[in-house]
């Protein structure tokens, strides 16, 4: 079946409300047509119904099921639950749930309805809130309450609204996949472009103008009717016409990022961290400030408050760029832990494939998983009810072609179409491993495949220092110094290393100091233990809920990092001129320096930072301390 197109008649296709021009007089125009929308399966044949012989959790066996093929989405029990075939046996599947099987007994019917699962994408998508098969859980709300029944199905995408199609091709021009046929204003700042799916090309015989809804053809194509909904396979990567290197960083306006340990744009990275150590307010705070055209938040199997608090927040943020409301350019897929433990896989692949559509459309979108190690738990669950035989930990000895499969679909492309386009998916998966134990599975599987390790660290979590990032464990593979100096200043990449230098230092110094004393280090020592003082209290440390510290863009995190680097340099001339070391460590003078934090992030900046190091240096430089 194919995947993109609509293939079978719908007679309950809602009206046009805006004129459009008619299609060829041979024929009236072909009304749109839209696969059966629960849980974004794809419409089966009438066939032969299997029967369940046996219930194991969310995993179930049947036999009789007609001609099934793995990763067919099956129809199960009166209520018609959603499930998934992921193994054959002879005449026997085993299939995987999607809903709780409670009820569920020998002699059920399932029903394949021959295809994968596929979620919808179109005009509509930005804003919405989906489970983790792309059900509308408001639309749901709005049909079935607070409780969602089981089996309850709604379309992705809503079949009612109109959106007003304008064409920029014409009948007679030539198109290939990927090209754009026409535009919807999905919202005041996004123009979502209609392009002709991955497997139709040819000459355009009829197209559209006016109102439609997103099942509505709006173009013909050699005999192929196209409409502004495409279905696509999950765990199918979508083509691109070319892949890049990666060169350029995803700004997150957080400074331990940018400046230290910078991810590139359509790079992967992975945040590890035990229990309170801020990983979902880190990537919280990554979808709320960084540089992307489209944020895609997988909460998979998180706590139902921490998506709550999304819920509630981002329609009230205002986004920078665009001063629209944050959820404009934002998609949410729910799957909290209280959700059947088979959709939280699911989940994770719906979200990679909204990511992928939008990339298409030549934008850039960040993947922010909340937790790959939840996702991890659930495979677990899974095999162990299979019965495969584990791997470490219990997980199943595919955990690491899985996790390097998902990883691998984020990246900077070119895009399909006779137009040169060019868009990226940034992945970032938060991993929740037990007790922080870095060392287990999941954590390690993803350093292989990731090119950002943000380690959080739960003894400055504990110290109330955020982002706990641990500056002595985490790194970048990235090499992206020669755009910040290129883009931002020169001196980028000697501050940023100078930074990290400094920070290494100061923590081999606090060994020495916890054993034997402050004053057994010498003078010069004691200024490195200041300066690292300074970096990790003044420039490290960053306010999630301060409304001018929330985000820092480049240009300020430069200024501040060369603030404290010219407070090194006076206090280093201070000290050789013999003051007394602990007077020019203490000097109110130094104030300044924290309080960069509040400075403005405008043209500002620059002028600030010369006053600052001007009244640094004319301070320590006027005084007539003690020498030792």
């Amino acid at each position: 079946m194919n995947p993109t197109t609509a293939s079978h008649a719908d007679p309950h296709t809602a009206p046009h409300t805006a004129p459009h021009t008619a299609p060829p007089t041979h024929g009236a125009r072909p009304e749109a047509t839209h696969p059966d929308p629960s849980a974004g399966a794809v419409v089966g044949r009438i066939g032969r119904i299997g029967r369940v012989v046996r219930v194991s959790g969310p995993v179930i066996e049947v036999i009789e099921l007609d001609d099934p093929h793995v990763y067919d989405v099956v129809r199960v029990g009166p209520r018609h639950l959603p499930g998934e075939v992921i193994r054959l046996d002879g005449d026997r599947a085993t299939v995987q749930v999607f809903e709780d099987t409670s009820g569920l007994r020998a002699g059920d019917p399932v029903d394949n309805t021959g295809g994968p699962l596929c979620i919808e994408l179109g005009p509509g998508l930005l804003g919405s809130v989906f489970d983790g098969t792309q059900r509308p859980l408001a639309a749901l709300h709005d049909t079935h309450g607070i409780f969602i029944p089981r089996g309850a199905a709604l379309a992705g995408l809503d079949r009612e609204r109109n959106w007003t199609f304008e064409p920029t091709v014409g009948a007679g021009d030539r198109v290939e996949p990927g090209d754009e046929l026409g535009a919807v204003q999905e919202t005041e700042s996004f123009r979502h472009r209609i392009l002709v799916p991955p497997d139709v090309r040819g000459v355009v015989e009829w197209v559209g103008e006016g109102g439609f809804t997103v099942d509505a053809t709006v173009a013909r194509i050699e005999g192929s009717d196209v409409t502004m909904l495409q279905r696509w396979p999950v765990r199918r990567p979508r083509p691109v016409r070319e892949r890049h290197l990666l060169h350029e960083p995803l700004l997150t306006g957080q400074r331990v990022l940018d400046t230290l340990f910078p991810i590139a744009l359509g790079g992967a990275g992975i945040i590890p961290g035990g229990f309170g150590t801020g990983k979902t307010v880190l990537e919280q705070a990554i979808a709320k400030h960084a540089a992307a055209d489209i944020v895609v938040y997988v909460g998979c199997g998180e706590r139902g408050n921490e998506l709550t608090e999304v819920l509630q927040e981002f329609p009230e943020l205002s986004d920078p760029r665009t001063g629209q409301p944050l959820m404009n350019r934002t998609v949410l897929v729910a799957n909290t832990s209280n959700m059947p433990v088979a959709a939280r896989e699911a989940s994770v692949y719906v979200g990679m494939t909204i990511a992928e559509y939008f990339r298409d459309q030549g934008q850039h979108a960040v993947l922010l998983a909340d937790s790959t190690s939840r996702w991890g738990e659930a495979l677990r669950e899974v095999s162990g009810r299979l019965g495969e035989i584990p791997a470490e930990d219990g997980y199943p000895a595919y955990l690491a072609t899985r996790l390097a499969a998902f990883y691998e679909r984020a990246g900077l492309a070119d895009c399909l179409g006779s137009t040169p386009r060019r868009g990226s998916v940034t992945l970032v998966g938060a991993v929740s491993p037990a007790g922080g134990d870095f060392s287990e599975p999941i954590t390690q599987n993803s350093l292989r495949v990731a090119g950002c390790f943000w380690a959080l660290d739960a003894s400055l979590a504990r110290s109330r220092h955020f982002p706990s990032v641990d500056w002595t464990r985490s790194y970048t593979t990235y090499r992206l110094g020669g755009w910040f100096d290129q883009h931002v200043a020169a001196d980028w990449s000697a501050l940023s290393a100078w930074a990290i230098q400094t920070l290494q230092e100061e923590g081999t110094l606090q060994e020495v100091v916890s054993l034997l004393g402050v004053e057994a280090v010498a003078p010069p020592q004691r200024v490195t233990l200041r300066v690292g003082r300074m970096l990790r209290e003044d420039f490290l440390q960053q306010s999630s809920f301060d409304p001018v510290d929330a985000s820092c863009p480049p240009l300020k995190q430069l200024a501040m990092l060369r603030l404290v680097k010219a407070a090194e340099d006076a206090m280093t001339t201070k000290v050789a001129s013999g003051s007394h070391v602990a007077d020019v460590a203490n000097h109110p003078a130094l104030r300044v320096v924290a309080d960069a934090r509040a400075w403005p992030a405008d043209d500002t900046v620059l002028a600030r930072l010369e006053e600052a190091i001007t009244m640094i240096a004319e301070a320590l430089g006027a005084d007539n301390e003690e020498t030792r």
